[in-house]
């Protein structure tokens, strides 16, 4: 986090309050935050962190931790609110989708594109979900593997395996992308 020695003060602040605090701490958090959900759901992290920062409001009086519990906190919000959404899609396969707006989708892999200028996240979209999610909650949300364990509810060392996997995956794709070879 940005705010370093002033997390503490910001946060009981914050519990208190105080508009100042939470501004401080949504100005720490939401980008990282909001790039981790919108690469996971592009047509709707936006929405996602409002609701999250929702939940934040409501619970944070609540909160007791140091910064990286805080952290992990706030990522655990985001990554139920996900899940409540990819739920709320599977029970609601009413509504039929036009063709026309089948074909108009963007490619999967641009989110990541807008993410970071850099090859390898335009990869992610290559590997399974959960192995995207442990690279995104480690890189960009900056969360150590005990941090993510506790995101996703998960064993730290289960963690460390899925990040291995999918480093590996990754470096093999940049190294087939760097000959000029393309697999997916």
């Amino acid at each position: 986090m940005a705010l370093g020695t002033d997390f503490s003060p910001a946060l009981a602040a914050a519990q208190a309050g105080a508009d100042w605090a939470l501004r401080d701490l949504y100005l720490d958090l939401q980008p990282a935050m909001l790039r981790y959900l919108v690469a996971q759901e592009p047509d709707e992290g936006e929405d996602l962190a409002s609701d999250v920062w929702v939940d934040i409001g409501r619970g944070i009086a609540r909160f007791q931790g140091d910064e990286s519990a805080f952290r992990c906190w706030i990522f655990t919000i985001a990554r139920r609110r996900l899940v409540d959404l990819r739920r709320s899609r599977a029970r609601r396969r009413t509504q039929p989708v036009p063709v026309e707006r089948l074909a108009a989708r963007p490619d999967p892999a641009e989110p990541f594109r807008a993410l970071e200028s850099g090859q390898a996240l335009s990869l992610l979209s290559s590997l399974s979900a959960e192995q995207a999610e442990v690279v995104l909650l480690r890189v960009v949300a900056e969360l150590d593997s005990n941090e993510v364990a506790l995101v996703m509810g998960k064993k730290p060392g289960t963690v460390r395996v899925i990040q291995k996997r999918a480093l590996e995956q990754l470096a093999t794709l940049l190294a087939a992308h760097a000959e000029g070879v393309v697999t997916q």
